[in-house]
């Protein structure tokens, strides 16, 4: 229940604290007077949206704080998903800066305005006229209904199979689409890798097969200077074997008459043996030089084909060839293996389909059942609010759809009087039934959801004496249960709460301020007096104020 609410700097408040009582709690005063303002101020801890132009004064931040004492409502889970400390007496903080900027805090956790609506929707409900117009809405007709039909767990593993579902469904598409636009590429692509594969480019293959091209097309100038290069190196007369022979013959003789001839003589050896090195190396080439048209053309289309591939993918190297390569690859195996992939999504799909299938059959069942307990309920209570005529007719049909709340379309009917046909609430009955069809709704509602507080305002519009009375009385048996408070221009509902609270203005040196107070027994009649028979308060008013206080 909502035990304290207080407010600072917000529209025509500066600072107001209110505490609340079980039960059924009266709020009255004069239109204008700022009882809006108040709801307002509760919505934002609720999770309502704002910005600055709420704040009183512009320079100073808005705050609003209300306390709520939660045990009991199964909101433990809640607050343990949402990583908050769970207390028996919960405090919702908002915070509204200058700037436009605003903090929310759950005991005094920093939060975000989704938690705040996630919870404020377990903690208190605020009807306001407009939800009146909701009767007509499907979704709140199902929250009726699967509210008497006990479907709250079932409906919760629905809805997570349907976003499941939904994100499933918009895989394959996905798949199946990307499989469509593939398949287009999918034949050059593999041309074009199959080309590369073909080609089986090593690293380094291009200067490789340079350097053999400039060999091969000079082979006969190379052989020619190899021959010479060996001529030069053996000839026996003069050739630099035998020369460097008797070079190294002649400083061995010297070698006996000083080191250091020693030491040329060895450097002439080391000469000597180098010299024969080169010459075996030189006959050896010699020998493996050949004109070979033939490998020339094979090198030369070999070297063709590498530049021809660097033209045709607008590269320069066989590196870049290479990473083209591979991605060629991932193209032809995303569009080979696709089919695969498909088949395994539409199996997980499929298995999704039966398992949503089977819970909207469960809920539509269920909510079939209770259908007749659920008419019978408004129909009890609409006797007792003066349309004692009144019938209510629900049909549910089958959708091939899986929809928001399973695969129901509902529509619910009313007929006000005898001999009438049934029609769409909105058509067929007026604003004061519709107010009393609310009440009764929300009467139903409140035996089946464990709700803390429900707030009704002005739920009482377009009735009036005896029907108001009976309203009046219908709250008064929801507050046994839960905490009830009215917004009210009617003194017959008036009456009937336990607290009373008036929301009046003041007005200081030019400035307008909401002002909220709780009425003692004798404000009580005055207020009550005052919405019987105006500002001239007469006895008449008065004795039947105390009347209807008795």
């Amino acid at each position: 229940m909502l035990t304290t609410l207080s407010i600072k700097n917000y529209a025509l408040i500066d600072e107001l604290h209110v505490t609340f009582d079980n039960g059924f709690s009266i709020i009255t005063g004069e239109t204008g007077a700022g009882k809006s303002i108040l709801l307002g101020a509760l919505g934002l801890v609720l999770g309502k949206r704002a910005d600055s132009s709420t704040l009183k004064q512009k320079d100073k931040k808005c705050v609003v704080e209300a306390e709520f004492r939660i045990l009991n409502y199964q909101l433990e889970s809640l607050f343990k998903d949402e990583d908050l400390d769970f207390e028996e007496y919960t405090i919702i903080r908002r915070e509204i800066l200058p700037s436009g900027k605003s903090r929310a805090f759950i005991n005094d956790t920093p939060t975000t305005l989704g938690v705040l609506n996630k919870l404020s929707e377990r903690l208190i409900d605020v009807h306001s006229q407009h939800q009146t117009l909701e009767l007509a809405n499907s979704d709140f007709q199902f929250e009726l209904l699967d509210a008497l039909a006990d479907n709250r767990s079932q409906l919760d593993y629905y809805k997570r199979g349907l976003d499941l579902y939904k994100k499933q469904s918009k895989t394959l598409s996905d798949l199946l689409e990307a499989q469509a636009v593939d398949k287009e590429q999918y034949e050059y692509n593999l041309y074009l890798f199959n080309e590369l594969e073909s080609a089986n480019l090593k690293f380094g293959e291009q200067e490789l097969v340079e350097n053999q091209l400039v060999v091969l097309n000079n082979s006969e100038s190379i052989k020619e200077n190899l021959a010479e290069l060996q001529q030069i190196s053996d000839n026996e007369e003069y050739g630099l074997v035998n020369m460097l022979n008797l070079f190294k013959s002649k400083l061995q003789k010297l070698a006996a008459y000083s080191s250091e001839y020693e030491t040329l003589h060895t450097r002439a050896e080391s000469l000597e043996i180098e010299l024969k090195d080169v010459s075996a190396e030189i006959e050896n080439e010699n020998e493996k030089v050949v004109f070979n048209p033939t490998e020339i053309d094979r090198l030369n289309d070999r070297l063709q084909l590498i530049y021809d591939l660097y033209k045709k993918h607008g590269v320069d190297t066989i590196e870049a060839l290479h990473v083209i390569h591979e991605t060629l690859s991932d193209k032809v195996d995303v569009v080979e293996n696709s089919s695969k992939r498909i088949a395994d999504k539409r199996v997980e799909l499929n298995d999704t389909t039966l398992k949503l299938q089977n819970l909207s059959d469960s809920l539509s069942t269920r909510r079939n059942k209770v259908i007749p307990k659920l008419t019978k309920q408004l129909e009890s209570i609409l006797v007792g609010l003066g349309m004692g005529n009144a019938k209510f007719k629900i049909e549910l049909s089958r959708s091939t759809s899986f929809l928001a709340n399973g695969k129901d379309n509902i529509e619910l009917q009313f007929s006000a009087n005898k001999g009438l046909s049934f029609g769409m609430l909105k058509k067929v009955a007026s604003g004061g039934e519709l107010s009393r069809i609310m009440l009764a709704v929300k009467l139903v509602l409140s035996k089946y959801i464990k709700l803390p507080t429900i707030i009704f305002d002005e739920i009482d519009t377009g009735v009036s004496g005896e029907i108001a009375h009976r309203m009046g009385v219908l709250m008064q048996e929801m507050s046994e249960n839960m905490q009830v408070m009215s917004i009210t221009h009617l003194p017959q509902i008036a009456s009937k709460g336990v607290t009373h609270f008036k929301v009046y203005k003041t007005e200081d040196n030019g400035v307008v301020r909401t002002q909220l107070k709780k009425l003692e027994k004798d404000e009580r009649v005055l207020e009550i007096a005052e919405m019987l028979g105006g500002k001239n308060i007469s006895n008449s008013a008065l004795s039947h104020a105390k009347e209807l206080l008795n």
